[in-house]
This record gives C-alpha cells, sequence and structure tokens, in this order.
C-alpha cells in the first residue's frame, strides 16, 4: 500500500513523501527546500532512500545538495537524462519503467515535454486494491501521477522551452491515465487556475462546482491537491479544448473562425498567460 504526504515548502510548492506501509524507507519528488523534507523526517520513523526528479527547474531541484549532505551522499537521484541536472545519480533515458527498493510495484516514467523539453512525469500503478488505513493520501486503490509542472487542477505548465503541441500531446497522455488516479502536482494553484477556467467555460456545471468545493477548501487552508484524472476531464479547459463552449469563446475573443484544438489549446494558454 502506497502512502502519499505532502511537504509544503515556499509559498504554493507541494515536496511529496512517498512510502510503501509496510517499508521505512521513503522517497521524495521534487525537493525545491531540502530543509523541509528534513524537518518533516525529524518527527518520522522514515529513511530517505531517493529523490524523484521531474525537470530542472531550481524549486524542484533545489534541495537535492542538502539532502545528499544529510544523508552521507547515499541517496539515489532519478531525473531526466536530457536536462542534465546536477546531482542525478540516475539520469533517465526515454520513457522506463523505474524499479525502487521498499515499493512494491515499478514506476512508469512518461515523458511530458512542454513546460521544459525534458519534463518526465511518474506514475505508480498499484498491484491490489485495498482500503486506506491512514490519515495519509492512499494512492493504492487508484493509483498517483506525480506529474511536476505538466497538469495543474484546472491547469498546465507554461510553455518555457517546449511548444503547445507537445503540451497538448503531453497531456493527452496524462489524460488516457486511468480517471481514478489521484494526481499529485507540484503547486497549490487550483483556485487562480479556476477563475481563468470560468472565463473559458463559464457554463460548465462541474467546473462551478468544483470551484466552489476548491473556494471553501482554501478559505479554511486546506490542500487542494491531490486531484483526479476524472476531476480534470471535467473541467480543466486545457483537457477539454473540444469543448464547444470553448471553442466559441476562444473563436470570439482572438477572431478565430472554427478553431481546432490544438489552435483552442495554443490561444487557451496565450490567454491565460496575461491573465
Amino acid at each position: 500500500m502506497l502512502s502519499v504526504i505532502g511537504i509544503s515548502a515556499f509559498n504554493d510548492n507541494y515536496i511529496w513523501l512517498i512510502h510503501q506501509k509496510n517499508s521505512n524507507q521513503a522517497y521524495v519528488v521534487d525537493p525545491g527546500c531540502g530543509q523541509s523534507v528534513l524537518d518533516y523526517l525529524k518527527g518520522s520513523p522514515l529513511e530517505l532512500a531517493g529523490i524523484l526528479i521531474t525537470h530542472h527547474h531550481a524549486d524542484h531541484t533545489g534541495g537535492i545538495a542538502q539532502l545528499q549532505q544529510a544523508f552521507n551522499n547515499k541517496l539515489e537521484v532519478y531525473g531526466p537524462e536530457t536536462e542534465h541536472i546536477a546531482g542525478i545519480t540516475y539520469p533517465i533515458k526515454g520513457e522506463a519503467l523505474l524499479t525502487l527498493n521498499g515499493l512494491d510495484n515499478a514506476l512508469s516514467v512518461i515523458s511530458v515535454p512542454g513546460h521544459t523539453s525534458g519534463h518526465i512525469a511518474y506514475f505508480y500503478q498499484p498491484l491490489t486494491n485495498t482500503n486506506s488505513d491512514s490519515n495519509a493520501s492512499d494512492a493504492n486503490s487508484s493509483g498517483a501521477l506525480f506529474c511536476g509542472d505538466t497538469l495543474f487542477s484546472g491547469g498546465c505548465g507554461r510553455l518555457f522551452e517546449g511548444t503547445a503541441e507537445q503540451m497538448a500531446n503531453s497531456l493527452a497522455k496524462l489524460a488516457d491515465l486511468p480517471p481514478n488516479t489521484q494526481v499529485y502536482c507540484a503547486h497549490e494553484y487550483t483556485a487562480a487556475n479556476l477563475k481563468f477556467a470560468l472565463q473559458a467555460e463559464p457554463n460548465n456545471k462541474a467546473l462551478q462546482q468544483y470551484s466552489q468545493s476548491v473556494t471553501l477548501s482554501r478559505n479554511n487552508n486546506m490542500a487542494t491537491i491531490p486531484t483526479t484524472i476524472a476531476t480534470e476531464l471535467a473541467i480543466n479547459p486545457f483537457l477539454r479544448t473540444n469543448s464547444k463552449e470553448i471553442k466559441q469563446v476562444i473563436a470570439a475573443k482572438f477572431q478565430v473562425e472554427k478553431p481546432t484544438a490544438l489552435q483552442t489549446f495554443t490561444l487557451l494558454r496565450e490567454w491565460k498567460n496575461n491573465f
């Protein structure tokens, strides 16, 4: 059974600590702040075994050196080979299966360029369905996706290095995962994303309801992550570029007649950049 624990860092980052319930070996995903991880582990029986990196940005990699120092340079550090990240000990080339000590199943590495040119995501597929017995998020029955800055709840990452077509294709890969997959992105951007989403698709009832729920959660200082693939397919405009309403809104705003799904995505991203 996989347990996923969120560690807050900086203003809105999430560092995900994952471990098997029957093992004290843990891994962190995108530790931009090493001290935040060390502070959590002080009161925990878990021992850090390794680090999983999705892309090269400093708010995802900045804690690698401090964590290695704290654990006598014994940590296994995985990340995309093409991004030449300092501290990576196991560079990952392309899409692969990653077997980690202490986890009952391999992680699937998914290539998701767009936000950066070599961005990857990690997908945990459970072996069996069991019930949760922990306060931590239970990813065992549904699977877990650690997607960095590619897919957010209600949004997607900016295109710093990749193209709109690359990002659209990357999001399509993630959208094809099982609907109940728990999505662990790296930032608490949901409320801001939904303000934009409501402009792009104002009559989406699922989006309206989700927005109300998110507002309540944030007013109570509660996290909105994880989300699920099913939720995002229902409310996220960047996964809904075939929506008739979104296409109509884009056509009117940008004076484009009958935009394709890719044109719709490209213009949505351009609009969001300046929203």
